[in-house]
């Protein structure tokens, strides 16, 4: 599944406007404590969060990831948007709670991290 469509599963919108949402989604994660995902984010994630300070992209981008998703619709501060345009990295922010968001993604065949 590509970010495009997973936006449309979760309802989100894309929150960074330059990045292309043509990336393939290969797994989702979910957690808040960076350190942890740095040790479990894996290339092509999508992993939702309520962090939205500028780690939050540095540690996506080191990984690869297809995307950031913040529930409920979290937004995010303008200089972490900005930076994850400049590396390229997909931020969206989704009505729903974390726990749906997940449940669509696994209905959908999406699996939990390896």
């Amino acid at each position: 599944m590509k970010v495009s469509e997973l936006m449309s599963l979760i309802k989100a919108r894309n929150l960074t406007g330059e990045v292309s949402t043509d990336k393939e989604v290969t797994c989702g994660y979910v957690c808040d404590l960076l350190s942890w995902v740095m040790a479990h984010g894996e290339e092509g994630m999508a992993w939702v969060t309520v962090q939205t300070h500028l780690n939050v992209v540095a540690v996506a981008a080191l990984a690869d990831m297809a995307c950031v998703i913040l529930p409920e619709d979290i937004v995010m501060e303008q200089e972490s948007i900005d930076k994850a345009n400049a590396e390229s990295m997909c931020i969206l922010s989704s009505p729903l709670k974390a726990y749906e968001i997940c449940g669509l993604m696994s209905a959908q065949g999406i699996p939990a991290n390896a």
